[in-house]
């Protein structure tokens, strides 16, 4: 692969002078040097003995966060530790310093910088931020002074380019400036480099909710020897920010609402990208060792038309360095993404990529010239340069290949008629002089139709449309679009889709109730129960209304029928986590201890069970009685419902370890629902899972059910094991340390005893849910349905117990009933096979015993349609016989309108013959036909009019219409052929007399 030193556009001081420790010399500062620069300082701060821990990038697709479309900052997989909802044994649970580069995407929501990626030379969809953070050790003095002394001391940059923004307050928000931050930054730059700032650049939030906080910011001057205090933050491209020093203090629960949290965090966040520019000397990100890599690879795909050349606006004509700088950004975003699980598709994060992509392929098609496959063949190369660092890139990156090689071809089969239409949509707005049709300073407009046209036809989103629209000096008709969008939208909800809402949304428990708890001296619900499910005895510690804890919460009481959630001291039952559904059942209210009579005070229904930092919610409603904190309880689980869970958690188990099997090692988990009446498991795979597959997969689950083989959990250190060969785990999951390891057949000591044994044929997972003791207890495994997710992810529901028996049960009584369907004949066959086939798609049956049952059911269907062949040809030999004495009867009286009833039933076809049958013998003859149909009730009409007669003004479009009107019906067509029809069969006596009134006077 030829090696790429593109020169940066603007030449820099610091690339001939360079300062005596490397500032500004490429050579000196690579990029893995200066992300490892980072880590290494803050793995000795504040010494080594208790300096920050490493922590490897969580994805950066946030699975577990549904409020992120991407994981937009170095923070967001440390948001548990700020909202104190970690727990003991979990990960991140005591942590109090980390460092680490994570991967981040900017490309949808609140923060967004696909828009301006190409145009200039710092914005990126995807980068790395390198971050450190203190979760209630540290604040403002040590970050503001270890960020000055790294940036200064360690990476050479003069001080004198530096400028430090804080936040100066918002009175509507009721938030003081911050100036701790001023004076501590006094320190160390002059007061003209110190830079007050707004709620908009220096209050940074996460998302619309979430953890909050004042920010100051650190820029850096890429000219130097001047005073750029005036154009910080204005949008400059030689004076950009590289760090950002967030103090966290608050969580915001709305749009109006800050509360503040139990214990002060900073999270600080720099783009490596752009340091790595400041570093090396460039004026621009896309001139440095990040990109360059790709960059050749990109201008060896061009076979040496195009390189690049660092030109951007005006400079850059043909908009080649634009399309070398957006296909270099996208293809690391794509390839990182999908990584780490997500998919291009129609919705969500998934629309996302497949905008990005889309927008990469029709630069590298249109501007550079590029075969379609291009961008898929540019994987290898972001693997290869980022995979050190991050080495889940290596895991897989043939899946990534073809995800990508299958959108770029999906989308290369409209691109070309797509790019034809936008060509003749912007000739016609360039065209177009009138002032209502004119954009903003006189730009022409490309319709709101033409771009929905593209959108909806062709798979050009908007964004696409407007950059093109925009390289061409037009603008596009937004609101156009939208409106017609928001049609589209509104057609595909009238199916009458409902959505269901969960009557406990507000029973969470957000940061600062926890600390509410913690002060009531509330200890953490031991819950190590849940596993085994059996009553426990409990004493209610908290009651929770979904707003607070009730003033009078120690003697308080929640009255019958009210909805609660209750905090108890130890529980056995299930919390909600990790796809597998909650307990439901009872807890049962006993004051006999506390008031010395046996008393029994009352029952609480348990309907949901949530955990929040530690803390397990009973949410539910008094059906009985009434509960006061202190009371004594009895936890009772729906036992049954356990039973069904548990059986359809261990079938997930065993089926991983089939699809591995079946499959091979490439299947990687997706996600899972582990419900009481099914199972659902999400996995990696390109194509369909073939019938053969399926047959062997629910087998291997079968066998190992049949097999009574024991279900072993214990705990274990992390380090030892993840060394377990045959081990799975969720790619991007935080397991505990010491983690649950569920085993199925063998003791989890033995694994650990010889954890490089072959264990490849045992399931062995890590797990905190529930299982059945023995897999015999699942009794029956069926598979229900396998379907594609997104591109490149497949879904399997599944069965167990008695819904798998039931429907094994259905495909048997359904093969009888196809065997002995194939001894009857005629109508009866044609009803038998309907109903049978009615019954088939409303059913749920083994996905394995489907094909069978389906080509059953075609061989039926298919001896249906002969017969009603050989039926409906008879019916048209006996109409057309039956037309030809009317065509004979007309030609004997000269009849020029001839109107007449076939009995054919409703067989279309043979009202069709006989029809031609007339028409050929009484050529200067208007025909109508009727064929009523006394099973049915329905009237069927066709006719013709020849030529001479249309002149005249009979129309057989007009003629048909009045007609079926009186039958209660429609009808229409050309004025020489038409048909239509009517319900109503006892006005065909008038229908017909109508009929020949009209053509009358039609023809005088």
């Amino acid at each position: 692969m030829p090696t790429a030193q593109p020169p940066s556009s603007h030449p820099h001081p610091s690339d001939t002078q360079p300062f005596v420790n490397g500032f500004g010399n490429a050579h000196a500062w690579p990029a893995a040097k200066v992300r490892q620069t980072f880590i290494d300082y803050f793995l000795t701060k504040p010494s080594k003995a208790d300096g920050h821990r490493f922590v490897h990038s969580s994805p950066c697709v946030p699975h577990d966060d549904p409020t992120l479309l991407f994981t937009n900052a170095g923070m967001n997989q440390f948001k548990p530790v700020f909202l104190g909802q970690t727990k003991p044994g979990d990960a991140l649970h005591g942590l109090k310093r980390a460092v680490n580069s994570q991967k981040c995407i900017r490309a949808g929501g609140k923060h967004n910088d696909l828009d301006d990626v190409g145009k200039d030379t710092y914005h990126h969809t995807l980068f790395e931020m390198l971050g450190n953070w203190s979760f209630g050790d540290y604040f403002k003095h040590e970050a503001i002074s270890w960020s000055f002394e790294l940036l200064t001391k360690v990476y050479g940059i003069p001080a004198d380019r530096l400028y430090a923004t804080y936040f100066k307050g918002d009175a509507a928000m009721g938030l003081a400036p911050d100036e701790e931050s001023k004076q501590l930054w006094a320190k160390f730059l002059p007061e003209s480099h110190i830079i007050p700032g707004n709620m908009n650049d220096n209050f940074w939030e996460m998302g619309e909710t979430g953890p909050c906080g004042p920010c100051t910011e650190i820029h850096f001057d890429r000219i130097g020897g001047r005073n750029a205090a005036s154009i910080v933050n204005s949008g400059d491209p030689d004076v950009l920010e590289i760090w950002n020093n967030v103090f966290i203090q608050f969580n915001r629960i709305d749009a109006k609402t800050l509360n503040s949290l139990p214990a002060k965090h900073v999270d600080t966040g720099m783009g490596l990208e752009r340091l790595v520019s400041c570093l090396q000397g460039k004026r621009s990100n896309y001139d440095t060792d990040v990109f360059f890599p790709i960059f050749a690879a990109i201008e060896n795909q061009t076979k040496g038309r195009h390189t690049y050349n660092g030109r951007l606006g005006a400079a850059d004509k043909d908009h080649v360095d634009t399309a070398f700088r957006v296909i270099a950004d996208h293809i690391r975003t794509l390839t990182f993404a999908i990584t780490d699980g997500a998919t291009p598709s129609n919705e969500g994060r998934g629309y996302v990529l497949r905008r990005i992509l889309r927008r990469a392929v029709r630069y590298g098609r249109q501007t550079l010239g590029l075969e379609s496959g291009f961008f898929a063949r540019l994987v290898p190369t972001v693997v290869e340069n980022f995979g050190a660092f991050f080495p889940e890139l290596k895991k897989n990156p043939q899946r990534v290949i073809d995800i990508i090689k299958d959108e770029e071809e999906s989308f290369g089969k409209t691109l070309d008629r797509g790019l034809k239409l936008f060509d003749e949509a912007g000739a016609r707005a360039s065209s177009v002089l009138k002032s209502a049709s004119m954009g903003q300073r006189g730009q022409p407009l490309i319709t709101g139709d033409d771009a929905f046209k593209l959108h909806d036809t062709f798979g050009f989103p908007i964004d696409l449309t407007t950059l093109m629209a925009e390289e061409r000096g037009l603008k596009v008709d937004v609101a156009g679009y939208e409106r017609l969008m928001d049609e589209a939208k509104d057609k595909a909800r009238a199916g009458g889709t409902k959505f269901a809402a969960s009557g406990s949304g507000a029973m969470i428990l957000q940061p600062e109730n926890i600390a509410q708890l913690e002060m009531l001296n509330v200890a953490r619900t031991a819950d190590t129960d849940k596993f085994h499910g059996r009553d426990v005895a409990a004493t209610v510690k908290a009651i929770w209304n979904g707003t607070n804890f009730d003033e009078n919460a120690k003697i308080g009481l929640g009255k019958a029928g009210a909805a609660l959630a209750v905090v108890l001291d130890k529980t056995s039952f299930y919390a909600e986590m990790g796809g597998q559904e909650a307990d439901h059942g009872r807890i049962v209210v006993s004051r006999e201890v506390r008031t010395g009579n046996s008393d029994v005070g009352g029952e609480f229904k348990v309907d949901e069970v949530r955990a929040f930092g530690g803390y397990v919610l009973h949410i539910g409603h008094v059906t009985r009685g009434e509960i006061r904190v202190g009371d004594g309880v009895l936890t009772h689980i729906d036992h049954h419902r356990r039973l069904a869970i548990s059986s359809n958690h261990t079938s997930t188990h065993l089926l991983n370890l089939g699809l591995r099997e079946t499959l091979g090692d490439g299947v990687d988990q997706k996600g899972s629902l582990v419900a009481p009446d099914r199972l659902r498991f999400d996995f990696s795979h390109t194509k369909p899972v073939t019938p053969d597959e399926l047959s062997k997969i629910e087998s291997a689950v079968n066998d190992r059910i049949k097999q009574d083989l024991k279900v072993y959990a214990d705990t274990a250190p992390f380090f030892l094991a993840k060394g377990v060969a045959g081990l799975r785990a969720v790619f991007g999951e935080a397991y505990p340390d010491p983690v649950r390891v569920v085993s199925i057949g063998q003791p989890v000591h033995m694994l650990l005893d010889k954890p490089q044994a072959d264990w490849m044929r045992d399931s062995i997972e890590f797990c905190g849910g529930v299982h059945v003791s023995s897999t015999r207890e699942i009794g029956r495994f069926i598979l229900a349905s396998e379907e594609a997710v997104a591109k490149g992810i497949r879904r399997l529901t599944a069965l167990t117990g008695v819904p798998a028996q039931a429907a094994s049960t259905a495909a048997d009584a359904l093969a009888q009933r196809l065997t002995s369907a194939r001894s009857l004949n005629g109508v009866v066959l044609a009803t038998e096979a309907t109903d049978i086939a009615t019954q088939m798609d409303q059913m749920t049956l083994p996905a394995v015993r489907k094909p069978q049952l389906r080509a059953m059911l075609a061989e039926l269907q298919d001896r249906v349609k002969n017969d009603q062949k050989q039926s409906s040809a008879a019916k048209a030999g006996e109409a057309s016989a039956i037309a030809r004495n009317i065509a004979q009867s007309a030609l004997t009286a000269g009849s020029q309108i001839i109107i007449n009833t076939i009995d054919v039933g409703d067989d279309r076809k043979a009202l069709q013959a006989a029809l031609n049958t007339i028409a050929q013998a009484c050529p200067k003859s208007a025909i109508m036909l009727y064929g009523p149909d006394p099973i049915g009730g329905a009237v069927a009409i066709m006719a013709v009019v020849p030529p001479p007669l249309i002149a005249k003004g009979l129309s057989a479009g007009d003629w048909v219409r009045e007609a079926a009107a009186i039958l209660g019906g429609k009808g229409g067509g050309k004025p020489e052929a038409a048909q239509g029809g009517g319900t109503n069969i006892a006005k065909v006596k008038e229908s017909i007399a109508s009929a020949q009134s009209y053509a009358q006077k039609r023809l005088g």
